[in-house]
């Protein structure tokens, strides 16, 4: 049964942080607005850059706004520094969803808990997004532990901690927090990072992996990934079956095609995203250079190159 989406008549999706930024890049459009580096008159604004995502979705349905916050990027600092810098104001946020427990994702949460203000806010997630063993293995028997993310810690900063592991609609129905992927695909098989279980190491599932979609009146959903560990495919085919609505506008948000691993997935994922036919692709984060460049070569009137502190319209 499909999870009822409101239509809503504009998107808009400020990025707080992406790994890449180009403050002299001037490609503003009725959809892509850049952060200007000035501050009055004065080349002094400064957009950083990193490794992490972070960003800010508001709808508009009629007269009415609503605001989420999704990811809060790696560092303490970034994400909030910039939210700043490109006078984005979080006191507006309503309710906030994380894609993931990894730390590029959660790192920036408490300063920016305290630029939304206040206690009390949701901060809707995957209870996986909790798991206490993660690490990656970049050669054999050499472990790079992962951070933890703790509820104890989102409370600190000042979060209610709200779990689900299926689609939850947020701010009335405007936005959709997707919750677990099936895994339907027969190419995108995962992450190569681990847990420990029992003394033993497993792959991680990342079962708490997500997205939200919007869903764009007369132009179809507009899905935000974190890093698409369940792959950007089964993302989309998962929003498609979970709203009903099978035309995309937009595919946007980290693909996880970036390194070795990712390196035998790009064509068949660009092919599969061509598929689908979407108005707009944004790669972000994690999707990786050559990734990129093959979205923006076989779909070169849809592709947009993302950066920090860039803001895209959607508009019905």
């Amino acid at each position: 049964m499909a999870v009822q989406l409101n239509e809503v008549d504009k998107v808009t999706i400020t990025t707080l942080e992406d790994n890449y930024v180009d403050l002299l890049s001037m490609d503003n459009s009725e959809v892509v607005r850049r952060a200007m580096p000035l501050k009055g008159t004065v080349f002094s604004n400064s957009v950083l850059a990193e490794h992490g995502f972070a960003s800010v979705v508001s709808t508009f349905r009629g007269e009415e706004k609503s605001t989420v916050l999704f990811d809060f990027g790696l560092s303490e600092d970034v994400a909030a520094r910039n939210a700043e810098a490109v006078n984005c104001d979080l006191s507006e946020v309503q309710v906030a969803a994380l894609s993931h427990g990894h730390m590029d994702h959660f790192g920036g949460m408490k300063a920016m808990a305290k630029l939304i203000g206040g206690q009390g806010v949701d901060l809707v997630l995957h209870p996986e997004a909790f798991q206490t063993s993660r690490f990656v293995m970049p050669i054999p028997d050499f472990k790079v532990t992962l951070p933890v993310l703790t509820r104890d810690y989102v409370r600190d900063a000042g979060f209610n901690v709200v779990e689900t592991t299926g689609p939850m609609p947020l701010v009335s129905g405007d936005v959709l927090f997707l919750g677990q992927v099936p895994r339907v695909t027969d190419f995108e098989k995962g992450s190569p990072m681990y847990y420990e279980k029992n003394g033993e190491s497993l792959l991680d599932p990342l079962e708490d992996d997500t997205a939200l979609v919007m869903n764009l009146k007369g132009k179809g959903l507009v899905i935000l990934t974190g890093c698409a560990h369940s792959g950007v495919v089964n993302t989309v085919k998962h929003a498609v079956d979970v709203t009903g609505v099978s035309k995309v506008h937009c595919v946007m948000g980290g693909f996880h095609l970036s390194g070795p691993a990712g390196a035998p997935l790009i064509d068949p994922t660009v092919a599969a995203i061509k598929a689908f036919g979407p108005d707009y692709v944004v790669p972000t984060h994690c999707t990786g250079r050559n990734a990129s460049m093959a979205f923006e070569k076989e779909m070169p009137q849809a592709y947009i190159t993302n950066m920090a502190g860039t803001i895209l319209t959607f508009a019905s």
